[in-house]
């Protein structure tokens, strides 16, 4: 399997567990500053490589209504912050490629949301910006098909390309997390990440906004770890209930360290 280098510090599959985790929006600087600085100081003493993520639009909220960010100027400026201050990796989303350059002047890794992942012209245009690209599988996609995708971006001559698995369409609202499609990713060559929370939304489940049952989120994250995961991506905010977009699916913070030695000893078994 290929290692992808993030930083001197952060690497995905090397043998070592990852972690990409943050709010799932950008609200202010203050709160991505707080969950930066907590999230790497829980990851160094459990000897975890971190990444923080936030993003700086949301463009797929269910409603019109749906607070979606601060944009991308203003966002990326959150994030440099949050990069200087403390020391980390960035990960942010991008919709549109007209996004891609600017976000890839500020962060290390762009994703590519899961409902994105067949657009081609943004896979090849994250490609050519040499930084790490994450691929979230798509709701509808089946995970032996995300070949094509990374096929899209290895096209650009780039090969640090990760694939994210955050379960699978299931009848109406509901998402199923597929344990085999964590080994099934991997045949293509590159680090998987479990993305615990998302995995457990209900996608439009409460009419205007997206549902959650954030109770499974420790279960799904040692399953995945079992299942051979390279990394973990999580959502976190220190009062979920309050939080302006996947308020019923994030982590709250303070539960953060216990769910990461617990992923960890399994991690570590399986290896």
């Amino acid at each position: 399997m290929n290692t992808v280098t993030v930083s001197e510090n952060v690497s995905f599959g090397s043998g070592r567990l990852a972690l990409i985790a943050g709010p799932c929006v950008i609200e202010d600087l203050d709160l991505c500053l707080s969950v930066a600085g907590r999230a790497k100081d829980i990851c160094e003493r459990l000897g975890i490589g971190y990444v923080f993520k936030a993003s700086f639009d949301k463009a797929n909220r269910t409603s019109v209504d749906s607070y979606r960010g601060p944009g991308l100027a203003r966002g990326l400026e959150i994030l440099a912050k949050v990069k200087n201050d403390v020391d980390v990796p960035l990960l942010t989303d991008v919709h549109e490629t007209w996004q891609v350059e600017p976000a890839a002047e500020v962060v290390d890794i762009l994703q590519i949301p899961a409902f994105l992942c067949r657009q081609t012209d943004l896979l090849l245009a994250c490609g050519q910006s040499e930084r790490v690209v994450n691929v979230k599988k798509g709701q509808f996609v089946a995970p032996h098909d995300m070949v094509n995708a990374v096929r899209k971006i290895e096209s650009t001559g780039n090969q640090r390309i990760l694939l994210s698995e955050r379960g699978a369409s299931f009848g109406y609202n509901t998402l199923i997390a597929d344990m085999t499609s964590i080994p099934v990713m991997q045949e293509t060559g590159y680090p998987v990440v479990f993305d615990a929370t998302h995995s457990v939304q209900r996608p439009g489940g409460q009419g205007t906004s997206s549902g959650g049952n954030r109770q499974f989120i420790p279960a799904l994250t040692r399953a995945a770890m079992a299942a051979g995961a390279d990394a973990l991506f999580i959502e976190t905010h220190p009062n979920p209930e309050a939080a302006l977009s996947d308020a019923a699916s994030q982590l709250p913070l303070d539960e953060l360290e216990a769910l990461l030695e617990s992923a960890l000893r399994v991690f570590e078994a399986v290896r």
